[in-house]
């Protein structure tokens, strides 16, 4: 039994270790690691252009697998971080960057998702203030006439009596 344990919490070990090294090919690793460290950092800042939603670090796309690649040339080449991202948004856009810069055209990125829940936020106050006024108004506007409260009155008196309940002016 206690083997068995072992061997399961091995087993995940090993499994959240290939899990980690999913994207990056043993045959792309730099031999130097301070290279390579910049080169993983740099990765996890970059989208997989296919996946969208993955850093190319990540992926298991050829296109990230070219892009890793592009990006320890660069670095084999003396190029700095910022250097290389500005050669990659200049080749494919400011889309590759998983956290787009704060700037004027990335504004709507960056506030577009509050815009829409204050103004969801807005609609739903202005509803339910028509609403709570219309409920309002058509309590004020409609009291019943005297046939449609003695009727009232009948019914209710009815119901009374079905429950044992003495009727209304009955003693």
């Amino acid at each position: 039994m206690a083997l068995s344990r072992v061997l399961l919490g091995l087993l995940a070990v090993l499994m959240w270790a290939v899990a980690a090294e999913a994207g990056v090919k043993p045959d792309e690793v730099l031999d130097d690691p301070v290279l390579e460290a910049r080169a993983r950092a740099l990765g996890q800042q970059l989208r997989c252009l296919v996946c969208q939603n993955q850093s190319i670090d990540d992926s298991d796309a050829p296109l990230a697998a070219d892009i890793r690649r592009l990006v320890r040339e660069q670095l084999l080449a003396g190029k700095s971080d910022q250097e290389i991202k500005d050669y990659l948004v200049a080749r494919f856009g400011e889309f590759i960057l998983l956290k787009p810069p704060f700037t004027p055209r990335t504004w709507i990125l960056w506030f577009g998702p509050f815009v829409v829940f204050a103004l969801g936020g807005l609609l739903v106050y202005v509803y339910l203030r028509r609403s709570r006024e219309r409920d309002l108004d058509a309590a004020d506007g409609e009291s019943l006439s005297p046939e449609e409260l003695e009727k009232l009155a009948r019914l209710l008196g009815e119901e009374g009596a079905a429950r044992g309940q003495p009727q209304a002016g009955s003693s």
